[in-house]
């Protein structure tokens, strides 16, 4: 039985907790929040025997194996940090950190360490993902030559909600824009050269936010995330011989679409009972087991490559953060 801990009872951290009671090898041992009452009713609801109200009190747990990171992306250095000074390992919420520096800190620490730590990268680990991601390994659309990907949604503007906080590290390239940069990742690598625009909302944070890449071999990748309207939410991957479509959201769906040059388009649906929280829970214990200190199909040099992109992009779309 693995026993996890939670950090910071929010939205996210709700869905984690549903989907972890779905794994019988899995308990929801602790829950730490800044808050002794939101700590107790998170862990009245979902049968934790331990519920804190300050972070460091998830330190004296001895017997604790494993914490979920769910807190605001400013938090996450200093979350971690702690933790993996404690020798407990982490999973922890993308973005990982607000920055490179950050991410290799974290990095360097659990490796000396030789304390397990990944990000919570879900859509890795999706089996619509990793379905997709198969197919293109097999060759199934030839060459890939580039990609496409959006996310967007129309976020009801609030000044002090996290998503339009500066200070919380709000902003759509870092809440979901990561998302598409994450899948152009997946399939082509580290890019060549990068170009990205954002527009900023009156809070100051970027409320739009548009990336083309190019790389060695000619592919380009063109993605896009906004928090002002609601977007189709497909991601695409382009071949020599054809295309894989993967379907709205296309982060968490449950289908995609593959065409082959001179066939019909076939559909392949690859259904799931949750929200899909539980399918990186299930790699992360997997981990555990084997006694590894790193993820192989989502390492921390693929995290470190992906903060190198949001960095990259950051400093050509003018996005700064204190």
């Amino acid at each position: 039985m693995t026993r996890w801990g939670i950090l910071g009872p929010g939205r996210i951290a709700h869905k984690f907790a549903q989907d972890l009671m779905t794994l019988p090898d899995a308990q929801l041992y602790a829950v730490a929040s800044t808050d002794q009452d939101r700590a107790n009713a998170f862990a009245r609801e979902y049968g934790a025997p331990h519920a804190f109200g300050t972070y460091e009190q998830l330190l004296t747990l001895p017997d604790l194996d494993v914490v979920y990171v769910a807190t605001p992306h400013v938090k996450h250095y200093e979350n971690v940090q702690m933790l993996l000074n404690a020798g407990i390992a982490v999973l922890g919420e993308k973005p990982f950190a607000m920055n490179g520096a950050q991410v290799r800190e974290m990095v360097e620490l659990a490796r000396s360490k030789q304390v397990f730590l990944m990000e919570a990268l879900w859509s890795r680990f999706m089996p619509v993902l990793q379905r997709a991601k198969q197919l293109v390994d097999e060759g199934a659309i030839g060459t890939v030559t580039g990609v496409r990907a959006d996310f967007g949604f129309a976020a009801p503007f609030s000044p002090d909600g996290r998503l339009f906080d500066k200070a919380l590290g709000g902003g759509a390239l870092l809440d979901i824009g990561i998302y598409p940069l994450f899948w152009s990742y997946l399939f082509l690598g580290m890019p060549e050269t990068v170009k990205a625009t954002a527009i900023f909302g009156q809070t100051g944070v970027d409320e739009q936010c548009g990336m083309v890449m190019t790389y060695p071999n000619g592919e380009l990748a063109v993605l896009d995330s906004t928090l002002r309207a609601r977007t189709p939410c497909e991601a695409f991957v382009y071949g020599t011989a054809g295309m894989i479509r993967v379907q709205s959201r296309w982060h968490e769906t449950e289908g995609l679409i593959l065409e082959r040059d001179g066939q019909e388009p076939e559909r392949i649906d690859v259904p799931r009972a949750t929200f899909g929280y539980d399918y990186e829970a299930v790699h992360v214990m997997q981990c555990l087991t084997d006694g590894l200190t790193e993820s192989a199909t989502w390492s921390l040099n693929d995290s470190l490559n992906l903060m190198t992109l949001l960095d990259t992009v950051r400093a050509e779309a003018g996005i700064v953060y204190e």
